[in-house]
């Protein structure tokens, strides 16, 4: 009709300003407030509740936490004159060992069972531990040995399929894959050869006894 005026697509209504508003609101909700020395104890004391960890990962998450609310770890005089909250790290995870909520020799044996449960073999359990923060004298410590190892590798075989535990032997393109795939998970090629190889599980097996009886 004459006269009536048509409102503007590119113009705000209302509830385009009311939706900015509430956005901002949002956002402030979202935004954490500064850490200080109890609060990050507080998130350490909740991580090591809640998950079974090592010492490194948990200086990790911690170090995180700060870099997310833009801060960084002040623990020198010239630091706490600036008026940033003090921040150590250090002594937070010393006292969570001291305590006993933290004992990275139990999560390094468990962390390695589990993953020779799995299949993994020594590389990868190596690997693992590695980038949880476990020490180099700690790791050799609980690297598994000869049996452990074959017997990782016979369950990753049992597990995958893979040579005479698959539906038929494996053509040599497929066999190739086989190995390759053992590599990857950590085991040793001639580990991962004799296996996908075997013509029968009971080679198989043999192999693996032959370790034991050393």
């Amino acid at each position: 009709m004459p006269g009536r005026r048509r409102r503007s697509s590119a113009s705000s209504g209302p509830d385009d300003s009311n939706h900015g508003r509430h956005a901002g609101r949002r956002k402030a909700k979202r935004r954490a407030k500064p850490l200080d020395q109890r609060k990050l104890n507080d998130l350490a004391l909740s991580y090591v509740a809640r998950f079974a960890t090592s010492s490194g990962k948990l200086e990790a998450y911690l170090h995180r936490k700060i870099r997310e609310r833009g801060q960084v770890e002040a623990k020198d005089d010239d630091q706490m004159e600036s008026g940033r909250p003090q921040l150590d790290v250090a002594a937070i995870v010393e006292r969570m060992v001291e305590l006993r909520y933290i004992d990275d020799e139990a999560y390094a044996r468990s962390k390695t069972d589990g993953l020779l449960r799995r299949g993994y073999g020594g590389r990868r359990v190596e690997q693992a531990l590695r980038a949880d923060g476990i020490d180099d004298d700690l790791r050799g410590a609980v690297a598994p040995d000869a049996s452990a190892a074959r017997h990782a590798a016979f369950a990753l075989a049992q597990k995958r399929r893979f040579g005479p535990f698959g539906d038929g032997l494996p053509d040599r393109a497929r066999r190739e894959k086989q190995i390759a795939a053992m590599i990857r998970a950590g085991h040793d090629y001639d580990s991962a050869k004799t296996l996908v190889n075997a013509e029968t599980t009971g080679q198989a097996e043999e192999w693996l006894s032959q370790v034991d009886d050393l």
